[in-house]
């Protein structure tokens, strides 16, 4: 069928928005409309200049037979400002605060708006980083890992702290706790990790980062990589860290549980950014 310029834009932009981080060549785009690979190219070069006007993202050009178009998702820093200043505000409201401290975040995490635009900031920050999978423990960061997964274009892997007999064998290690200190097992089947593969790990808090540091041993024992950690929120004022290098999107600083306040700003994502854009400039 052939397809008029304003069709094959708008069915163009619709197939890369739901195909990130996937190469497809020209030549699928130029029989599915019937149209010259000139002309798809030029259609593309619009697409590509409204995605990066409207921080949406970018197009890359892979050139030769093999060749194609990737769309690379992005979000822009005002847009990403705009963004955790409303997770900062949402997530300080006192009637989040339970018993003992805790935050209930199950309604942000619950929220497919809301965890699919925090896919899309991690996204961001790890676009040019080589990312074979995406790696969380269950429960609760499950949504932000699919949700960044979704963005890259890579699977998903879920550490677990009992064993599934639909998994098969599995690889167990035990972890100390950062927090409580206590000897804890986490475990992954054999089957859901290839050796050597470079692993986003992703969670929804951290305090001392145990949990993250058992999960880094456990990719160990694969011989896997740890490609990059992100989290939603991370808890200020940890005696100690057992994980250096991470970004967190937001930052608890305090929680008064006899005045019901909490405390929360921004959190790495930005100084992250900041010297990622500092470190091209210099290469350039």
């Amino acid at each position: 069928m052939k397809f008029r310029r304003s069709g094959r834009l708008v069915d163009m932009t619709n197939y890369l928005l739901h195909h990130p981080h996937e190469l497809v060549p020209l030549t699928y785009f130029s029989e599915k409309y019937l149209s010259a690979k000139s002309s798809i190219s030029e259609d593309l070069a619009i697409i590509k200049d409204t995605f990066e006007q409207h921080g949406i993202g970018t197009l890359l050009t892979v050139p030769g037979a093999a060749g194609g178009v990737k769309f690379i998702p992005q979000v822009s820093n005002e847009e990403a400002k705009l963004f955790i200043e409303e997770l900062v505000d949402l997530i300080a409201k006192s009637d989040r605060l339970l018993p003992g401290g805790y935050l209930y975040l199950t309604d942000i995490l619950g929220s497919p708006s809301i965890v699919n635009r925090i896919g899309r900031l991690f996204a961001t920050v790890f676009k040019d980083r080589k990312i074979d999978v995406v790696m969380t423990v269950a429960t609760k960061g499950i949504p932000l890992a699919y949700a960044v997964a979704s963005q890259l274009d890579v699977p998903v892997v879920i550490v677990r702290k009992d064993s599934k007999v639909t998994e098969g064998p599995t690889v167990s290690i035990n972890y100390v706790s950062g927090s409580s200190k206590r000897i804890q097992t986490m475990l992954l089947a054999k089957r859901s990790l290839n050796e050597g593969s470079n692993v986003l790990i992703i969670d929804d808090f951290m305090k001392a980062g145990g949990t993250i540091n058992g999960m880094i041993g456990l990719l160990e024992e694969f011989r896997a990589n740890v490609a990059g950690i992100g989290v939603l929120v991370e808890s200020e004022g940890v005696e100690e860290r057992l994980v250096d290098e991470y970004i967190s999107l937001v930052k608890l600083t305090d929680v008064d549980v006899r005045e019901k306040e909490i405390h929360v700003k921004e959190g790495t994502y930005f100084h992250f950014m900041k010297e990622k854009e500092t470190k091209l400039g210099v290469e350039e």
